[in-house]
């Protein structure tokens, strides 16, 4: 019975924490509005306990701040969050896929094809969710390939830290398709184990993740704004 309890605690918060996300990147929560634990404990008909443990996580990874004897609140994007998170992880997963291109075995190559080949289906069907976690599955490959602890340690935390903003990334349109390209050309510096290469192909989708980002931003806040990037790199595809 225990047992049961538990796993029904925890299909309830994985409920709870997917139900605030897609909230808040739809833009039904906006910046600065009250997450309410009443209405979530009615809704779900579940004691505050779960729905804590979830406003801490989803603290963690950036969709809200936890105000004391306030509750929880939705949180900003912050550009200057954008812009060091994309600048620090071009840089680290950037040494990563160098170090990766080397170590890379033939079954490794085989099994981020056929990860990348789910994400091209996953992108036509406009699969967000499912997408974003495989995408994940893509990324810790060729993470793990590198072969260095402290490396893959810092990539882990920063990325948890700021999960939303790779969601929210890869919520903008278009986004999913460009990501696959990038990755095939990344499969193929792999292949011919040229480090260097791959190290360019990372920090040119950290720089194009973090920049069509920022003009979704924009574009929310009606500011105006030039041919997206994002346009760009679909006319170069």
């Amino acid at each position: 019975m225990k047992t049961k309890q538990i796993e029904r605690h925890q299909t309830l918060r994985e409920k709870i924490l997917e139900t605030i996300r897609e909230a808040i990147l739809k833009g039904d929560l906006k910046p600065g509005e009250k997450v309410a634990e009443p209405e979530l404990a009615e809704r779900f008909g579940i004691s505050r306990t779960p729905i804590r443990e979830a406003f801490r996580q989803l603290e963690s990874e950036g969709y809200l701040t936890v105000i004391p004897r306030k509750g929880a609140v939705v949180a900003a994007l912050s550009e200057r969050d954008v812009q060091e998170y994309y600048a620090v992880k071009s840089i680290l997963e950037g040494y990563a896929a160098e170090l990766a291109a080397n170590n890379l075995t033939e079954k490794e190559l085989a099994k981020l094809e056929t990860i990348n080949d789910r994400l091209k289906k996953l992108a036509k069907e406009g699969d967000v969710k499912t997408f974003y976690k495989v995408h994940h599955e893509f990324h810790e490959t060729f993470l793990k390939a590198a072969n260095n602890s402290k490396l893959y340690e810092l990539i882990v935390q920063l990325g948890q830290k700021f999960s939303r903003l790779r969601m929210a990334s890869l919520s903008v349109g278009g986004r999913m398709a460009i990501s696959v390209a990038e990755h095939e050309k990344l499969l193929e510096a792999f292949r011919q184990h040229d480090g260097k290469a791959a190290e360019e192909l990372v920090k040119k989708t950290a720089a194009i993740g973090g920049s069509v980002l920022l003009e979704s931003m924009a574009h929310t806040r009606g500011e105006p704004t030039s041919q997206s990037l994002l346009s760009k790199n679909i006319d170069a595809y």
